[in-house]
């Protein structure tokens, strides 16, 4: 039976995989959406149940929709079909693909038709989704099929790395009805690129859950911090764009310009770990710098209490894939630490240099220690800078502001109502909404 009117969710989030060890962003944003009065509904594509991370709230993981695997699918959609519950759009569709050479993407369609019928049901009219991937082109299949709309929010690859895909990110660009992006940068780039879509790209920051990076603040003593050996801390995946090779290189050039008091910790897994290794041997830095391997948040925490100065060299990667607003340069600036980056993409949208943190070009090992020399050489202006850094991260790059933005859009463009019964015990979550609005807000039509 449809939802009734009242009381339909009007968004749902397609992800190609949630829960995902790799995305808790999504997870802050979905609960600080439903906590301002939208509560979507929640799609996985891709059957994460063996995958969920720890601590993952039982609550949210309920309403998770796993779509089913592959040939079930196929399966479920025939049967669909064959009960006349499909759109001829989609009947239509299916039958031309089984005449196509280009094979590329045709389980979207399939996850389209399976979703949109859920979607009907439930009076769902608007669908968000993370990455310009298999989510938003599953999504542009549900507007061709059903006339629901959809919006996306782009990241990082997803817009600058070349995919061989039926459906392209100008095809997605084109029919979205709102096109969120993660900086400043981004966003700039993809109006230049796409200037038919400009009006409907809006930067959003990805929102931090400010509350445990400030408790590693509130933690940090300074004193100890500078006296006798200073950390330099990095986190990330060690692959090509993150840049350690050149952070290894630095140090190396730190300690022969006799730079003696600091060790440099880099956290993280990934493929580059045996080439790391190999170059903190060869450059004989085995007893200034450690590949730490994985750690818990709450281990980082622990870390960045005791850090002097962040430090993350983003590069851009051979393909064209870089780093755009680097979530760990946020949580280090929540946690009032002075950063260390380069001038790419977002980056300079959170450390500006000489304000928050310093910056140099990518790809520049011997700048990037000299502002790693200059900052540890001057203590009293390195936590100038982080104080500077823990402010804009409560302006900028809070979860309860970010999606503040996010929800204002969706309401906008994507024909969203937020949630009557959420509404009635928070009457405030109208506050910052213009008074024509408000019927539309509380669910009139």
């Amino acid at each position: 039976m449809p939802a009734s009117p009242r009381h339909r969710p009007h968004l749902a989030y397609v992800f190609e995989r949630f829960p995902s060890f790799t995305q808790t962003f999504c997870v802050r944003e979905v609960l600080e959406l439903e906590r301002q009065g939208l509560r979507p509904m929640l799609f996985s594509i891709r059957d994460t149940r063996d995958e969920v991370p720890r601590h993952f709230p039982d609550e949210l993981f309920e309403r998770v929709t796993f779509l089913p695997q592959d040939k079930a699918l196929v399966e479920e959609v025939k049967q669909l079909k064959a009960d006349n519950r499909l759109p001829q759009s989609v009947v239509l569709t299916l039958r031309e693909w089984k005449e196509r050479d280009d094979q590329r993407d045709k389980q979207r369609v399939y996850e389209a038709a399976w979703i949109g019928q859920k979607l009907t049901e439930a009076g769902v009219r608007h669908v968000h989704s993370h990455f310009a991937g298999v989510g938003a082109r599953t999504a542009w299949w549900l507007r061709q099929f059903f006339g629901i709309t959809y919006s996306f929010t782009g990241h990082a690859n997803d817009l600058w790395s070349e995919h061989d895909l039926s459906l392209t990110l100008t095809d997605l660009m084109h029919d979205a009805s709102l096109i969120a992006t993660v900086s400043d940068y981004s966003a700039r780039d993809l109006r230049e690129r796409f200037p038919n879509s400009a009006n409907r790209v809006h930067r959003v920051y990805n929102g931090l859950d400010l509350a445990p990076f400030q408790s590693a603040a509130a933690r940090r003593n300074t004193a100890s911090v500078w006296q006798g050996v200073r950390l330099i801390l990095s986190v990330g995946r060690l692959i090509e764009k993150k840049g350690f090779d050149d952070l290894i290189r630095s140090c190396a050039e730190l300690r022969d310009w006799g730079v003696e008091q600091f060790r440099c910790v880099i956290v993280g897994e990934g493929p580059m770990e045996p080439e790391l290794r190999a170059l903190i041997n060869i450059l004989s830095l085995s007893d200034r710098v450690e590949l730490a391997g994985p750690k818990s948040q709450a281990e980082i925490i622990e870390l960045l209490a005791q850090t002097a100065i962040f430090a993350l060299p983003c590069v851009t990667e051979r393909d064209g894939g870089k780093d755009n607003l680097p979530t760990v340069l946020m949580e280090a600036m929540a946690a009032r630490v002075a950063c260390a980056s380069t001038v790419l993409a977002g980056v300079p949208e959170m450390v500006i240099d000489g304000t928050t943190g310093r910056l140099v070009p990518e790809r520049h090992p011997e700048a990037f220690a000299g502002i790693l020399r200059d900052l540890l050489g001057s203590p009293e202006r390195t936590e100038a800078m982080a104080r500077a850094g823990e402010q804009l991260a409560r302006e900028r790059f809070s979860k309860e502001v970010t999606a503040r933005q996010l929800r204002r859009l969706l309401i906008s463009h994507g024909r969203v109502r937020l949630d009557p019964a959420l509404i009635a015990r928070d009457p405030h979550l109208l506050a910052d909404y213009p008074a024509q609005w408000a019927r539309r807000l509380r669910g009139g039509e």
